[in-house]
């Protein structure tokens, strides 16, 4: 399923509110919703000209809505519900949020994940090896992977308020529109 308007897209982020990425997740304080919009505001505050970048923390989890338990596969299911909304550097940014998990897990063995994203880590490939580790570092996009791996990390606790979900309509309507704020980085092709 692709998300082929903002409003289609916006009706399925709201619907991540109560939902949680598979049934075992049930205890966990946050859900998709309020995880994608924890994320997307880290991002903005640390990087607060790259709006594709703040975008893909939105939606960088949407494969779990998609097809819960899909652990391996959430993110390239993702990518491919908004690439023809949001574009191509958004969608891969997406894409390149596990891989950029298991990079850190072969690079920084003393990077913290939570108890459930070091039990799927198993499921997506475990740690990288080190030709894949060489590969990954070679994409165009690792260093903006690592920021969104690092604010998807960060943002799976209960913490101070991330606004609320329209909130991110403009920006999705500016990325979706292909308008950018100077200062932003360049669209991936």
């Amino acid at each position: 399923m692709a998300a082929n308007s903002v409003d289609e897209l916006m009706d399925l982020l709201h619907a991540c509110r109560g939902v949680r990425d598979t049934r075992e997740r049930g205890g966990d304080p946050v859900d998709l919703h309020d995880h994608a919009l924890r994320t997307a505001a880290l991002l903005r505050r640390r990087h607060p000209a790259d709006k594709e970048l703040q975008i893909a923390g939105l939606v960088h989890d949407l494969g779990h809505l998609l097809l819960p338990g899909d652990d391996a596969g959430h993110a390239d299911r993702a990518a491919d519900a908004v690439r023809p909304l949001l574009g191509v550097r958004v969608a891969r940014l997406v894409q390149l949020h596990v891989p950029a998990k298991r990079y850190l897990a072969a690079v920084e063995p003393w990077h913290t994940l939570s108890e459930r994203s070091a039990r799927t880590l198993r499921l997506q490939g475990g740690a990288m090896n080190r030709a894949e580790v060489e590969a990954f570092v070679l994409d165009p996009l690792a260093e903006d992977a690592l920021l969104l791996r690092r604010a998807d990390d960060e943002s799976g606790t209960v913490g101070p308020d991330a606004g609320i979900m329209e909130d991110w309509r403009p920006v999705l309507e500016s990325v979706a529109a292909g308008r950018h704020h100077a200062g932003a980085r360049p669209r991936y092709r």
